[in-house]
C-alpha cells in the first residue's frame, strides 16, 4: 500500500490531523496517514501516552529543539502486530516507533532525496517536515538487519529495531539511545538541531489489534 512519504514518526502523506481528547494539552498533535484508520492515542496523567485500536495506522507528535544528545523511555505492548518484514514497502507493521526528526539534511543528500522531500513537505502544509530522521521499532521479523534505511523515506530515515515482534508482551522495556552517535552512524557526519519526536503505530495491514504504552520520554546530555 502507497502510504507514506517519509515515515512513521515525522510526516507521510499527511491528512488533516485528528482530533484526540487531552493530546494537545499535553503538547502532541494528532496526524493520520492518508486512507487508513487512526489509532487512538490517550495522554495519560504522568506524561506517557496510549495507544489503542484494531487495524489502525497513526503518529503523534511534538516540537524539541537544541543539539541532539541522548533519549531515553520506556515501552511496554500488550497487544500488537505478528513479526512483519520492515524493510519492504508494504506489510511492514509495527506495534510501536519512536521517530526523532532533525532540522538538516544528510551531508550527503541528492537532488532527487531533496525533491522526495519537497513533495513530502507539499503534502504535509503547515507542518514542517524533518529533513532527516532516526526511527526506534519495536516490531519486525528479527530477519531484516539491526539497522537499515527506511523504504518509504528515500535514504533520509534510518530504523533502528530495538525490540522483535515477538518480545514479551505486557512487560515494561527501558530504552535510552544517543541520538549523535546514531546520527553519525546513519549520515557519517555530525547531526543537525533536533526539531521534534513523534510516536507511532502502524497495524493496518495485518489487521492486528495494538494496545501499547509509551512513557518518561526525556532527552538529556549524554
Amino acid at each position: 500500500m502507497h502510504r507514506r512519504a517519509m515515515l512513521a514518526a515525522a510526516a507521510l502523506l499527511p491528512v488533516r490531523a485528528a482530533r484526540a481528547d487531552g493530546l494537545a494539552a499535553a503538547g502532541w498533535t494528532h496526524q493520520p496517514y492518508a486512507g487508513i484508520a487512526p489509532a487512538r492515542f490517550t495522554a495519560l496523567p504522568d506524561g506517557g501516552l496510549r495507544i489503542e485500536g484494531e487495524g489502525v495506522g497513526s503518529f503523534v507528535w511534538r516540537r524539541v529543539a537544541g543539539a541532539a544528545g541522548c533519549l531515553s523511555w520506556r515501552w511496554r505492548v500488550d497487544a500488537g502486530p505478528p513479526p512483519t518484514p520492515l524493510t519492504r514497502r508494504g506489510g511492514d507493521d509495527r506495534a510501536i516507533s519512536v521517530a526523532v526528526g532533525f532540522d538538516g539534511f544528510p551531508p550527503t543528500v541528492t537532488a532527487w532525496q531533496r525533491a522526495q522531500h519537497g513533495i513530502a513537505q507539499a503534502r504535509a502544509g503547515s507542518h514542517r517536515l524533518p529533513r532527516s530522521l532516526l526511527v526506534y521499532v519495536w516490531g519486525g521479523s528479527s530477519h531484516e538487519p539491526r539497522h537499515f534505511y527506511s523504504p518509504w523515506a528515500a535514504g533520509l530515515a534510518k530504523v533502528f529495531r530495538l525490540r522483535p515482534a515477538y518480545a514479551p508482551f505486557g512487560q515494561w522495556f527501558e530504552e535510552r539511545v544517543d541520538l549523535a552517535a546514531d546520527w553519525r552512524f546513519a549520515f557519517g557526519a555530525d547531526p543537525p538541531p533536533l526539531q521534534e519526536i513523534a510516536i507511532g503505530t502502524d497495524v493496518d495491514d495485518t489487521g492486528a489489534r495494538i494496545d501499547a504504552r509509551v512513557e518518561a520520554i526525556r532527552f538529556f546530555a549524554c
